[in-house]
């Protein structure tokens, strides 16, 4: 009995090292696949954990920008994993030169089947190394408006005011035009429109505009606010309220928002009239009437 369980062993045992196919001179048995395999999740695994040490621990005081310890990280860890299949392979005793053929026919099916995929790989490691967008920036591209919160190899996420997660392929920032909020720092300017009654003293529209900028919280002091009178409406003069803020870049309609509430408040405290549109009618007098009554002529003569 005993004898048995050892040949069915032995057998199991040939079977898992009997090779299934050769390349160059490797043999390359179920045993040396299971190995390769699990030697590149291995390495795929601490590439990660490696990434994340990087943006979360060792590149802090270093390098304080997140989106560039994002994008330094992304990079070595995408060597380290090139550079990891390939020692993992010659371990395993396959010669890479071998491989040329099989390289051949990748490179064809790039060509013809895989051009997206491509494109957008490439395109990854461009926004990666000359960074137009990196993560933590406000990005607009199209209609779509979000914070970026990761950009891989081959696609970039961002994250909309309504909690959406949305996929974009990296190269539709490369050959569109994509609008970069906070490309230089994290302050974005507001424009809130207003128009008053003609009549309204404009210096105090601005003293009472100015008035409501700084005592917002979220309105930055440097820049300052400034009123701008943009235009004689028809109706109304118009005045422009610019603002900064860097804590409501994600949610400026609403800051909008609750400008236009205290101005509000703010010029019925103080008289000032928003004016509704309206027509003025001017009839003019005319010597000349416009109908004249015709002469009834006597039937009896």
């Amino acid at each position: 009995m005993e004898s048995t369980s050892l040949r069915d062993l032995s057998h199991v045992t040939d079977w898992l090292v009997r090779p299934l196919v050769v390349i160059g001179h490797a043999e390359i048995s179920i045993v040396k696949i299971v190995t390769i395999i699990l030697s590149v999740a291995l390495i795929v695994a601490a590439a990660k954990f490696l990434k994340r040490m990087l943006v979360g621990r060792l590149l802090v005081s270093s390098v304080h920008d997140t989106g560039t310890r994002s994008a330094l990280a992304t990079i070595l860890q995408y060597l380290i994993v090139f550079f990891g299949i390939l020692i993992v392979l010659q371990s395993a005793g396959i010669d890479l030169s071998s491989l040329t053929v099989l390289s051949g026919t990748i490179g064809l099916g790039i060509g013809f089947g895989l051009q997206n995929i491509a494109d957008n790989f490439f395109s990854g490691l461009i926004i990666l190394l000359e960074r137009p967008v990196k993560v933590g920036d406000r990005i607009q591209v199209g209609e779509i408006n979000g914070d970026v919160v990761r950009i891989a190899i081959r696609s970039t996420t961002l994250l909309t005011n309504d909690n959406i997660n949305i996929i974009i392929p990296n190269s539709e920032f490369v050959s569109k035009q994509v609008i970069n909020w906070s490309h230089n720092d994290r302050s974005l300017r507001v424009s809130v429109p207003v128009g008053v009654a003609y009549g309204s003293d404009p210096e105090q529209v601005k003293h009472v505009l100015l008035g409501v900028a700084e005592n917002h919280p979220d309105i930055l002091t440097k820049p300052s606010p400034a009123v701008l009178f943009s235009d004689f409406g028809n109706s109304s003069l118009d005045f422009e309220l610019l603002v900064w803020t860097e804590t409501r870049i994600q949610t400026p309609r609403f800051l909008r928002s609750e400008l236009n509430y205290r101005i509000f408040d703010a010029f019925r405290k103080n008289g000032i009239e928003i004016p509704f549109p309206q027509t003025d009618l001017h009839i003019r007098s005319s010597d000349i009437p416009l109908w004249e009554p015709r002469e009834r002529k006597n039937p009896t003569g």
